[in-house]
């Protein structure tokens, strides 16, 4: 079958405008024209394409969306993306901009295109991160125990020991199964040489599932007879499997969970939220936790219950004014007294970060090799350590070819992509470079694969990542056939946090092996074969 294009037609928009190569090249949008197509498709390689092939043939797994997407018009399109957007707002799927005075909810940006990988190559993804999880939670065990890898001269010990998210609290406290990150959130793109690379490692408290499942869930009321035509993955167990991890990381055989939120006002309180109601166990602030004779108890309408796991959305310093901010107001005293006499479980443990800090992100590889003995399955971006002379020195010369992060930042914030910057923005940074350099790490700026996505334009390439969420409990990880795709929303830009103007996609793992599609390809009349 051929399927011709039309002059102006979506598709015709599609395979010019996704061979963007370079932030100038973003602007070519649907209103405008697109590159001439022999001159897009020999920039191709710079970024990784994840419908098309370099020749611009349509990739299998995209083989059946893009036929279905070559039959809507924009008004089509753009009338899905609203009823998207009116779901995510009538259920309260909000996020909260901190930084903004003009107004801090705001619903998700959900884009109807989603992302396919093959599940073939998904296999690679599942082994990396199961990989790099158990080698995560080894590192957090022996630094809290034993501290073998600092003995072997492997990761210095200043890096550690006096790591801001280093607690002396969890010194010798043993958990089920070693496991200190029961939750995880590992960041993942694709460069523009077709290969994964681990971003960074998120185990502190990692967000964004509530999005991954509902995206879902639009996607599946919105374009049904898509769903039909594919074999994708599910990745609505998610909140039995969380809870199936609570329970195997707890010390006893029924467990009472619940999950503890700062409140409302946080960014992420909808999915805490959520969350709780899918798994069917109670939702609570610090204020409905006491702790007595080293055991925690939840107020009730029926007197006191004894809590044995906590799965706890707020960060580390706020856990227990007695151990950690005495000014906290969200926290549990006495909360680590019981956590260290084996009383409660905490997921995730306490002192994760010192792990997935971006500056002890280049030692990860090491890692998987002493712990595990095994080579890395997924690769990690070239680092450079600003608290090393020559790393430092490294990153003041080429400041405008690097992007610069904070090693304890997040959401976007705090971060330098030399490239885009103004002088005044380089000068900015080179001056805290210079004042604390053990604060910041720099990468190259990376290729980020394009995905085609509606924008107000139309539709046109933008750059994405991907979010697997990992859970890991005694012997066993498992790991959600889906993640949360990011994409950076704004015209040329790499930050895809929503945060910063990101949005999210739905991801589809599908099964090709039983399928006899073929690759689609451009035929003389400049249709598709």
């Amino acid at each position: 079958m051929i399927y011709k294009f039309e002059k102006g037609s979506i598709m015709t928009v599609i395979s010019r405008e996704i061979s963007e190569t370079s932030i100038n090249l973003a602007s070519d949008t649907l209103s405008s024209g697109a590159l001439p197509y022999d001159i897009a498709q020999s920039l191709l390689p710079r970024f990784f394409n994840e419908m098309s092939l370099d020749s611009g043939d349509i990739r299998q797994s995209y083989h059946n969306f893009f036929h279905w997407l070559n039959q809507q018009s924009i008004e089509q399109l753009n009338k899905l993306n609203g009823q998207a957007t009116s779901h995510f707002y009538k259920k309260g799927i909000t996020f909260t901009v901190y930084s903004d005075a003009d107004g801090t909810e705001r619903v998700i940006p959900f884009d109807i295109i989603p992302r396919i990988i093959e599940q073939k190559e998904w296999k690679i993804l599942e082994a990396g991160c199961d990989q790099r999880i158990r080698a995560l939670n080894a590192f957090l065990h022996d630094v809290y125990h034993n501290q073998d890898i600092i003995r072997a001269g492997i990761v210095p010990a200043e890096q550690v020991i006096a790591h801001d998210s280093f607690q002396p609290w969890m010194l010798n406290v043993d958990l089920p199964g070693k496991v200190y990150a029961q939750i995880s959130g590992i960041d993942l793109i694709r460069h523009g040489d077709g290969q994964y690379y681990v971003l960074e490692d998120n185990l502190r408290t990692p967000s964004g599932v509530s999005y991954m499942l509902e995206g879902r869930s639009i996607s599946q009321k919105l374009m049904p007879e898509i769903f039909a035509s594919h074999k994708i993955s599910p990745v609505h167990d998610y909140p039995a499997l969380l809870k199936q991890t609570l329970i195997a990381n707890s010390l006893v055989e029924n467990p009472t969970i619940v999950v503890l939120t700062p409140g409302r006002f946080n960014s992420a309180y909808y999915e805490h939220a959520f969350l709780a109601r899918e798994m069917g166990v109670p939702l609570v602030n610090g204020y409905d936790l006491f702790v007595e004779g080293n055991e925690v108890f939840l107020k009730s309408i029926r007197g006191k219950v004894r809590v044995d796991m906590i799965y706890r959305r707020l960060d580390d310093p706020f856990l227990d004014p007695l151990a950690f901010r005495p000014d906290s107001m969200l926290g549990v005293s006495g909360l680590m007294a019981a956590y260290r006499a084996g009383k409660v479980m905490i997921a995730n443990a306490p002192g994760t970060g010192v792990a997935d800090d971006k500056s002890i992100y280049p030692y990860v590889g090491d890692m998987i090799e002493f712990y595990l003995g095994e080579k890395p399955i997924l690769h990690n971006v070239p680092t450079w350590q600003c608290r090393k002379k020559d790393d430092l020195n490294y990153v003041l010369a080429h400041l405008s070819e690097l992007v610069v992060k904070e090693a304890q930042g997040s959401g976007g914030y705090g971060m330098l992509i030399g490239p885009k910057a103004s002088q005044a923005e380089l000068e900015d940074f080179r001056r805290r470079l210079t004042d604390d350099p053990a604060a910041y790490i720099a990468q190259p700026t990376l290729a980020l694969s394009v995905c085609p996505t509606l924008v107000e334009e139309g539709i046109a390439p933008r750059h994405i990542d991907l979010r697997p969420f990992v859970l890991s409990s005694p012997g066993q990880v498992k790991i959600t056939s889906g993640g949360l795709t990011r994409v950076a929303l704004t015209q040329g830009s790499l930050v895809v946090n929503s945060s910063q103007g990101g949005g999210t996609k739905d991801t589809w793992i599908i099964d090709l092996e039983d399928t006899t599609l073929p690759v689609m390809t451009h035929d003389a009349a400049g249709g598709i074969a």
